[in-house]
């Protein structure tokens, strides 16, 4: 893994910035690309309050289909939540902006905390053809404050620089207060027991140099699924950040076979799609 700390990735231009006033706050949402017949739409869910940081991957995935991120109420520029939402209560956000926008049939991606919160989403929502969780925590190898905060760091030192300055304005505005409260609640939430829950396809990618995970887990949860697969890519936790075309191949391809599905009125299978074996 490159270990240039200097790196910093361009921001997507054309951006198409929309807002909702949703039933737990106003939602802020940016778009781009366009949507394709038989493809599915891609709805980012960004982990702790940064958002900005799945702006690169973003314009990577807007390549070969729509894609939109949305800043969860409290977080980024989206609205005061009427009090600090539970996990549930992220999902339900979701579920509402989705019924708001009447997409149908979207893949959702939720990366690291936003994980749970997708998986949750899934559960609320008719409108989900499958589900991705990019770098899921928590791994029971590192659960309790103390060793994600260890692993946080050491984590962090195989990052950018530049994540931490994009991430730094996102994480005042939320406050220290707020912090804690979403550590806290995500540290609570059994992602595995909502993966159990699901019953639509399941992708779990996990940077090879993620720090908060360990292959292991990451492979477990994938199994989980009534339907899973399991992807490995370069990079630490935020890969999509330092390699933001890292999970677009993976994506596209999971995409396709979530659209073949639709077409044959079945299921995809997910027993070894491409990229499955670590690399």
């Amino acid at each position: 893994m490159s270990r240039d700390r200097s790196y910093r990735p361009d921001f997507p231009a054309g951006l198409v910035t929309g807002y909702h006033d949703g039933i737990l706050g106003r939602v802020r949402s940016r778009s781009l690309g366009v949507a394709r017949t038989g493809v599915p739409q891609l709805v980012l869910v960004h982990g702790m309050t940064a958002c900005d940081y799945l702006l690169p991957g973003l314009g990577e995935l807007s390549t070969w289909t729509r894609v939109h991120l949305i800043d969860l109420p409290g977080c980024g520029g989206s609205g005061e939540p009427p009090h600090e939402l539970t996990v549930a209560e992220f999902a339900d956000a979701v579920a509402d902006w989705l019924g708001h926008e009447r997409l149908t049939s979207v893949l959702l991606v939720g990366h690291s905390s936003g994980s749970q919160v997708a998986a949750e989403t899934v559960r609320r929502s008719g409108d989900v053809a499958g589900v991705v969780l990019a770098s899921p925590v928590f791994d029971p190898a590192y659960r309790g404050l103390v060793r994600v905060l260890w692993r946080w760091l050491i984590d962090l030192n195989r990052e950018p620089a530049s994540l931490e300055r994009v991430n730094r304005p996102e994480r005042r505005r939320a406050g220290l207060r707020r912090l804690a409260h979403v550590l806290r609640i995500h540290l609570r939430h059994s992602l595995p027991e909502a993966v159990d829950a699901l019953r639509v396809p399941v992708l779990v990618i996990r940077g090879r140099d993620d720090a908060l995970s360990t292959r292991r887990w990451a492979q477990r949860l994938a199994g989980r699924a009534a339907d899973g697969g399991y992807v490995e890519v370069c990079g630490p936790h935020t890969f999509c950040w330092r390699y933001p075309a890292a999970w677009s191949p993976p994506l596209q391809a999971f995409a396709g076979r979530l659209a073949a599905a639709d077409r044959r009125g079945g299921s995809p299978s997910l027993d070894e799609p491409p990229g499955s074996r670590p690399g």
